[in-house]
């Protein structure tokens, strides 16, 4: 893959780091979108393609992106395509950080270790190479104010700056509501971004986790069936008989009351 341009997650999180703290919007929802945005990258690339609410790869071969390729063997071990949801509500632990310290390699951020309240250790990054952040931010802002269709690459980092919830970063204040409001139209520029936009947004709504409730108790009622013996045929005449002279509880079991039959 040629590195003449930041892939679309680390153009994400370029977008949501700080200039001022040091520190990254919407840190919880950036690691769903982050996940997000590997996939709309390995779409572009040609190695995987949506499959209606899935994601199928469709060709293995490594793209030479590390943490790119991490994610697509993962995906191929799967066998089979994968719901988005299910992929972006995944375990992700460290994604960000593993972008942040790639970036830092590239030398586009510099960490700068610091101390909170004087004990614990803190890191905050700085971007190091501004003009490639604002050259982000102006695609945003050039599809923004011309609404002319952006290419697939800014129309998918809009979907899902949008949904890991930077507006208000991006265009804060009442003077940014029109912007927010037209951040959040161009999802609808790229098939890939805005099913993957979608996506994270569903993850941060709970539906994955419904989901997952859902098939844990269908499973569990089948279990409970399997085990059940069912019950075959008319039920025996003297418990009919029974049930027409009645039935008594007593204690902790059950007492059948009965009468001599004069012939």
């Amino acid at each position: 893959m040629s590195r003449s341009r930041r892939t679309i997650p680390e153009e994400l999180l370029l977008l949501a780091l700080d200039p001022a703290t040091g520190t990254t919007a919407q840190p919880q929802s950036l690691d769903l979108g982050l996940a997000g945005a590997q996939l709309v990258e390995l779409a572009l690339a040609g190695r995987i393609a949506p499959d209606g609410d899935r994601i199928a790869v469709v060709l293995p071969r490594p793209t030479g992106d590390p943490t790119l390729d991490s994610a697509l063997e993962l995906l191929r071990r799967r066998g089979s395509p994968v719901r988005a949801v299910n992929w972006i509500g995944g375990p992700r632990l460290g994604l960000r950080q593993t972008y942040l310290s790639h970036l830092e390699r590239c030398g586009m951020v510099h960490a700068i270790e610091n101390q909170m309240c004087g004990v614990l250790p803190t890191t905050r990054y700085q971007a190091t190479d501004t003009a490639v952040s604002r050259q982000i931010r102006a695609r945003l802002d050039t599809a923004i104010r011309t609404g002319t269709p952006p290419d697939a690459r800014t129309a998918a980092l809009a979907a899902l700056a949008h949904a890991v919830g930077l507006g208000k970063h991006l265009y804060p204040g009442n003077e940014g509501r029109s912007s927010r409001s037209r951040l959040r139209d161009l999802i609808r520029h790229d098939p890939m971004g805005g099913l993957v936009a979608h996506a994270v947004m569903d993850v941060q709504n709970g539906v994955a986790g419904q989901a997952a409730a859902r098939r844990q108790a269908q499973q569990q009622q089948q279990q409970v069936t399997e085990r059940t013996p069912a019950t075959v045929g008319p039920a025996p005449a003297a418990a009919a008989a029974g049930a027409g002279k009645g039935v008594a509880a007593h204690g902790g079991g059950v007492r059948v009351r009965s009468r001599s039959l004069s012939h």
